[in-house]
């Protein structure tokens, strides 16, 4: 059967599965009391989505150029999202932070001054965003400047949410069509994109829940397509971008920087800095609530870490401070750094440093929302690097961690996670060599006759 019909089936079949996963939603949204019991069943189907995805990207690793499976791809990639855009968020509550800092900064109030509860903006309030808005009574917003400056961009349009979540697939368009771009830079087949653009997390991450990530996922799509042109101007000032809307972007300097060159790293501090000066007047409160975020998430005590907790499993608890193992896990990352700065590779080896910074990443800090391992995906669509894939697609067991929402619960999903990480990252290697063997040995007795 060609291959394009047999891409068509599992487009079809990922389609039924989104349309169930939609029929789980009221219109209430995230806010609804039978949240909480219809969530084991939406991460049922976003699994069951994950193996026919999974399934899928084989098939396309397999495959060489073809155009009819490219159209396929996208076709799907634009149904999939179009059956949930115009659904409430399911899986986050985030989009309505996103459209009330807009509102604010129309209004002309800097938005990292003032809670959304404080008493100077209740003038800004309604029931259709205000009530929604999470940790309204303390907490300051996160999101960092050019983050604001697209909320307050797109809410002057409208201050709708399907309109801000319509936006953020949008910049997944843009993300897309450079992912394409760069596939054939590399001389890779370019339905490679299916890797990025049919993973559930995307789907439902973007399309269903309008996260910021999408943004940040187009800035960084710019900045490796520039690094592979070698624009090295455009690849610090896109990695800025892209960190000035989700920190994490800062995390693949290293690996698109090139030795001895300066325009990259000026560019990417230049840009840091502008981003900053239209909210600076606050000074230390531009970070928002960072601070207070990280103690909330158990980054600072280290009861989310999952590689801290088995560690001090292991040797006791009263042994391993989190500091310790935070000082550690930075110099673990500085270590990588400064190798991939240094290391002499192959052409495209920068590609190979930014997934195993992404990867460090994950496995030291654990971070335990599954949208924060969907910008990985437009490195796993140019180094498909097997249990990466496994953790972005059983990410979304975490949402289970909502249900109890204490450390035991959150530690066995983590195992479900990291351990069966680490037991691909060990198994790859010996199945690797066991199809050279059975290639050498049928080459062999091809030979003999």
């Amino acid at each position: 059967m060609r291959r394009w019909i047999v891409l068509t089936l599992f487009g079809c079949t990922l389609l039924g599965l989104n349309l169930v996963g939609r029929h789980l939603q009221r219109e209430d949204g995230i806010t609804s009391p039978q949240w909480l019991q219809q969530l084991p069943w939406f991460v049922a189907i976003a699994l069951a989505q994950g193996a026919v995805y999974l399934i899928a990207v084989w098939l396309v690793l397999r495959d060489g150029p073809a155009p009819r499976s490219l159209a396929v791809i996208l076709v799907f990639a634009a149904l999939l999202r179009l059956t949930i855009l115009f659904a409430p968020p399911y899986l986050s509550d985030d989009i309505y932070r996103y459209v009330w800092d807009g509102r604010v900064q129309a209004a002309g109030v800097n938005p990292y001054r003032f809670v959304p509860a404080d008493p100077a903006l209740q003038g800004l309030r309604d029931g259709a965003v205000y009530q929604h808005i999470n940790r309204r009574d303390y907490a300051h917003t996160i999101y960092p400047p050019l983050a604001q400056s697209i909320f307050l961009g797109i809410t002057r349009v409208s201050e709708s949410v399907t309109w801000m979540k319509t936006c953020m697939v949008g910049f997944e368009v843009v993300a897309i069509w450079l992912l394409l771009r760069l596939l054939v830079l590399l001389g890779l087949p370019a339905q490679r994109v299916l890797i990025y653009a049919w993973h559930p997390l995307t789907v439902w991450e973007f399309a269903g829940s309008g996260h910021v990530d999408a943004a940040a996922i187009a800035l960084l799509a710019v900045a490796l397509w520039a690094r592979q042109r070698k624009f090295p101007a455009l690849t610090g000032i896109a990695l800025a971008g892209a960190t000035l809307v989700k920190l994490f972007p800062a995390l693949l300097f290293p690996a698109l920087y090139r030795r001895w060159d300066w325009k990259m790293p000026l560019a990417f501090l230049v840009t840091l800095a502008a981003g900053y000066v239209p909210y600076a007047s606050l000074g230390t409160s531009v970070f928002g609530f960072l601070p207070g975020y990280l103690q909330e998430e158990g980054l600072k005590t280290g009861w989310s870490i999952y590689l801290l907790n088995v560690i001090q499993h292991v040797v006791g608890e009263n042994k391993v401070s989190s500091t310790a193992y935070l000082a550690t896990a930075a110099l673990v990352i500085l270590g990588l750094a400064v190798w991939l700065v240094f290391r002499q590779g192959a052409e495209h080896g920068w590609l190979q440093g930014a997934t195993i910074l992404a990867a460090a990443f994950y496995v030291l800090l654990s971070p335990h929302y599954p949208w924060y391992f969907a910008w990985s995906l437009l490195l796993l669509a140019v180094v498909p690097y097997v249990p990466m894939l496994y953790l972005t697609m059983a990410s979304f067991i975490l949402y289970e961690a909502l249900l109890f929402e204490n450390a035991p619960v959150l530690f066995r999903l983590n195992t479900l996670l990291y351990a069966a990480f680490g037991l691909l990252m060990l198994l790859l290697p010996l199945v690797r060599v066991r199809a050279q063997e059975r290639c050498l040995s049928g080459a062999e007795v091809n030979v003999g006759r």
